[in-house]
């Protein structure tokens, strides 16, 4: 699978869509992709971060589900479940401060 596969492609928990890929992160003296950055959505960001801002998270790979079950024709499937999603989560980045355009 190429990157470009990846991007964008909507992400889910227990059937509910939490966000989309926007970006992957490397472990680059292994050669390894250790995260993907999610943009969550509006709703996902507030239920499952407490954020009222637009933001995205990088999430570890070993929240995903194992194997061909873990891309699907609709997207991308966590395993876990919201409440242990946070164990998987590097602290997040709120876009608007990464995207200062977005304040206006």
């Amino acid at each position: 699978m190429k990157f470009s596969d990846l991007k964008n492609k909507d992400v889910f928990i227990q059937d509910e869509k939490i966000g989309h890929i926007e970006d992957l992160y490397f472990d680059l003296e292994n050669w390894k992709i250790t995260h993907l950055e999610i943009r969550f959505t509006k709703d996902a960001g507030y239920e499952i971060l407490g954020s009222k801002l637009p933001i995205r998270n990088m999430l570890k790979l070993s929240a995903l589900k194992e194997g061909g079950e873990c891309c699907t024709f609709r997207g991308i499937e966590i395993a876990v479940t919201k409440t242990q999603l946070h164990q998987y989560l590097k602290p997040p980045i709120a876009v608007t401060k990464l995207m200062p355009e977005l304040n206006k």
